[in-house]
Order: C-alpha cells, then structure tokens, then sequence
C-alpha cells in the first residue's frame, strides 16, 4: 500500500475508537503511518473491528471514559496530541429515548470535557474533527430535503437533541471566543463491514438472513433514510482532518454534511437485502407482519446534501449501496462463521 505522507508521524487521538467509524479510521490511519491513540470505555471485546482484526496492536488503546476530564488532559499532553477525531458517542437511538440521561452525559458533557482540555493543551493541537449527525437537523420536513448545512438544528428526540448539542459547544468554542481549530461533520447512516451495533438496520437485516433469525421491523418501513458507506466516510475524515491542519484560519468553524442524497425506504433496504439472498418467502411474511407497525421516537425522512463539500474539494460519495452490498454480506457471513465455528 502506497503511504501517505501526510499522516506519517502524526500524533492522531480517535475518541470512541472500538467503535465501527473508530475502528475503521484507525486502520486506515495506522496504515499510514500515523501515531494512532484511542480512547475507548470497552475492554477488549470480541464485538468490536479493533480486537476482531488486531488493529489495537497497531495502535495506542487508553481504556476510559470520555467525561475523566483529568485522563483527557493526561493524554494530549503524553502523546503530544496534533490531530484529534471525535467519534465517541452513545449512538442507539432507542436506548437514547429510554434512558436519555446517559446519552446526554456521554454526547454532551463528553464533548465539552474534550474541547475544554483541548483548550488548555493547545499547544500541538491543529486540527480538531466534531462528529455530529444528520439528525441533530430534526424535522424538516420533505419538501426541505436533502438536509443543507445552514439549516436550524431543532431536534426533538433525546439522541438527537445530544448531538445537536455537541454540534453547538464546537461552534462556540470554534468561535473567536476560543478560536479552536475544529469542523463539525453531519454525517448520514453510516454502514459497512465492522458494523456490530445491531440494533441498526443493515447489519440487523444482514444478521436475520444468515443466522435464518426472525426480523421484526421497527416502523411500517415508510421512514426514508440515506445510507453511506464507511469507506466513503473514512476519507471524508482524512480529507478535512488534513485540510483544517494546514488552513485553520480557512476551515476552523466550518459544518460540512455527507451523504449520497439517495433517498431509501428502509423496507427498500429490507427488499434488497432479502431479495439478494433469495429470501422470498420470509420477506413476504416481515412485509406482511410490518405493516401494522407504527414509528414512533424517530424522524419521518433524512437526506443529506453534499454540495458543500463537492464545492470546496470536488468530492461525492464513490460507492452506491446496490453495488457494494456482495461486498457488505460476505463480511458478516465471514464474522458469523468465525464467531459460531
């Protein structure tokens, strides 16, 4: 693999990094020879890409809790922190609507706990990345979509609430008040292979088809979603992580969104999957079944616009869900035969 010198020698902290954004970021930047840390409140467990592939032993793993503001400060100053990505979140949205005060905790006081030691070891910092998400927007509505950067966030839902809230404390401390190096990302649904939160949809659909396991649908399938794939995401990372350290006074402050502005029925979702198994007969009986479901606790329709980013750098996404799906599949079929062997 041809290294990028860029990131040769960088000193990267990846907050949240046993998890599937986390992971796959850290692979990528250990592969090219960056100075990977990670801050994970996981002990080494078999759900996670960073043990089930060794990637930890590629890179530096703190295990503790994103709010221990004395450990973050303890950790930019060791590793001599230059690049950090915050991914660390409470990412399950039905968790989040049942117990909203953990969810607020990690995604909200987490992220001032980490600008705010940034702030006090600035010293090599020079490029800070703030993972928010397509839903601290809210309802929009759709006939406002895709999702545009200066949209209002005004969320509702307690998940999305906590990152809309995150989303906040960077700008401000991006301001002229504090005038930290960050970008704030709003990202869509994310998926690909080491994806093993499955309580989200594709790898929950992909799980029933191999495991012949029983699928319940969540909504009627009618909610509209954009889906991205991880691979797009992990350069979308690079690209403004990069961009921000050598143009701050460019970037510092800027929202870019990132999704393929592809509108999918999450019952379309279900369809593809099930069809390409030639799973017939058990898709007639979840569409059946799902019919008589009501949504609840979750957004209507999401789409994500990413002009911006195609303005500023002439990006767009690179794979299309239909195409990359073989690719997805055979992943967790390799998974679930090493974890049930």
């Amino acid at each position: 693999m041809k290294k990028n010198n860029f990131w040769k020698k960088k000193n990267v902290l990846i907050t949240g990094i046993s998890g599937f954004v986390g992971s796959n970021l850290a692979k990528n930047l250990s592969n090219n020879g960056a100075n990977v840390v990670g801050l994970t409140k996981k002990k080494k467990k078999k759900d996670s890409l960073l043990f089930l592939e060794k990637i930890h032993k590629k890179v530096h793993v703190v295990f503790g809790d994103i709010t221990n503001r004395k450990l973050i400060k303890k950790i930019l100053k060791k590793y001599k922190i230059q690049i950090c990505f915050h991914l660390a979140a409470q990412v399950e949205v039905g968790l989040a609507r049942r117990e909203p005060y953990g969810t607020w905790d990690t995604n909200v006081r987490g992220t001032y706990t980490l600008l705010d030691a940034l702030k006090e070891n600035r010293i090599n910092i020079k490029s800070i990345i703030i993972a928010s998400s397509d839903k601290a927007y809210g309802e929009h509505g759709l006939n406002k979509m895709p999702y545009k950067e200066n949209y209002q966030l005004k969320p509702i839902f307690p998940y999305d609430t906590s990152k809309a809230c995150a989303d906040m404390i960077a700008q401000s401390y991006a301001s002229k008040l504090f005038r930290l190096p960050i970008v704030i990302t709003r990202f869509s649904n994310i998926y690909g292979p080491g994806q093993l939160n499955f309580t989200a949809l594709i790898p929950d659909l992909i799980r029933s088809c191999i495991l012949n396991k029983k699928f319940k649908m969540r909504g009627n399938g009618e909610s509209i979603r954009d889906y991205i794939y991880i691979d797009d995401i992990v350069y979308v990372y690079k690209l403004l992580s990069k961009k921000l350290y050598l143009n701050p006074k460019k970037y510092s402050g800027e929202v870019f969104n990132a999704g393929t502005n592809i509108p999918h029925k999450t019952k379309d979702i279900l369809k593809e999957i099930f069809l390409y198994r030639k799973k017939n007969k058990e898709l007639k009986k979840i569409t059946k079944n799902m019919k008589k479901n009501k949504t609840s606790g979750e957004l209507s329709i999401q789409l994500m616009d990413f002009k911006k980013l195609k303005k500023y750098f002439g990006w767009r996404p690179q794979y299309k869900f239909e195409h990359i799906l073989p690719i997805v599949y055979d992943w967790y079929e390799n998974y679930f035969k090493k974890k049930y062997k």
